[in-house]
């Protein structure tokens, strides 16, 4: 078997310059796939993710500027890559809030960024794939795809949607060489959840570890966070022959979350 069964694949992953969609593009590539990395900003730290992948991997990866919270815009991403046979929706930003108090544009950013971009960049692609013969749609739930939390009703609402919207995709496709799933991570260890350790060991007066098994993981039963390669490690699974018959399921990588 190939060391890498992805070469000549091309993914795109949006929302991928730090954090889970990163730590994908960078499994997906070291399996061999060309990879697209996105994000809303355009600085030339950005890029310089791309030609880092570039030059640990060898294949090639490219950083496109695409503002998902703008239907044009998300699709625009995915035909200025000129081919798409991953798209992994990864794009992602919270708010949190009583629903009473809930600020009408962040709940409205958050809809058009999780899940109306999803529409767009799924539309674009599927073409795509269709003219290739294979395709695979990976979309980034979460837990709270699954289950719910106070005070994040935007966030709840757009997760379980992505559900719902990837199993329609299945079903569009089911007769097809194209699959679509969803993977619905728990608490992942991401630069951004670190840079939150240290105040919320203040808050509680806690050691770092007692802070983050009994504060932050609370509802994570194995008490341990997720890691960005474990994800990528699942999203390339979606995209093996192995993975041919699964298709409009869930794939959770929770320590347990949603079994309780």
């Amino acid at each position: 078997m190939s060391d890498q069964p992805l070469s000549g694949k091309t993914a795109i992953i949006t929302g991928s310059n730090s954090g889970i969609g990163l730590g994908i593009a960078q499994e997906l590539a070291k399996a061999g796939a060309n990879v697209v990395l996105n994000s809303f900003t355009a600085n030339k730290e950005d890029h310089a993710l791309a030609d880092e992948i570039t030059r640990v991997t060898g294949n090639e990866a490219r950083y496109i500027q695409a503002d998902l919270s703008n239907g044009e815009d998300a699709r625009r991403l995915v035909e200025t890559a000129g081919k798409c046979d991953i798209l992994v929706n990864n794009a992602g930003i919270q708010h949190v809030a009583p629903i009473d108090e809930f600020p009408v544009e962040k709940w409205d950013a958050i809809i058009a960024i999780m899940l109306s971009s999803v529409f767009h960049t799924t539309a674009a692609a599927l073409p795509m794939m269709r003219e290739a013969g294979w395709g695979r749609v990976i979309n980034i739930s979460s837990a709270h795809g699954l289950t719910a939390s106070p005070y994040k009703s935007a966030y709840v609402a757009a997760k379980h949607g992505v559900v719902g919207m990837t199993k329609v995709v299945a079903l569009e496709t089911a007769q097809e060489p194209i699959t679509a799933n969803a993977i619905c991570p728990g608490y992942v260890m991401t630069p951004l959840v670190e840079s939150q350790i240290p105040d919320t060991m203040k808050k509680y007066d806690m050691d770092r570890e007692t802070v983050i098994k009994e504060v932050m993981l609370e509802r994570q039963p194995s008490k341990e966070f997720a890691t960005t390669e474990q994800l990528g490690g699942v999203a390339t699974f979606l995209c093996s022959e192995s993975a041919k018959q699964i298709t409009g399921t869930t794939i959770s990588v929770d320590g347990g979350w949603t079994a309780l």
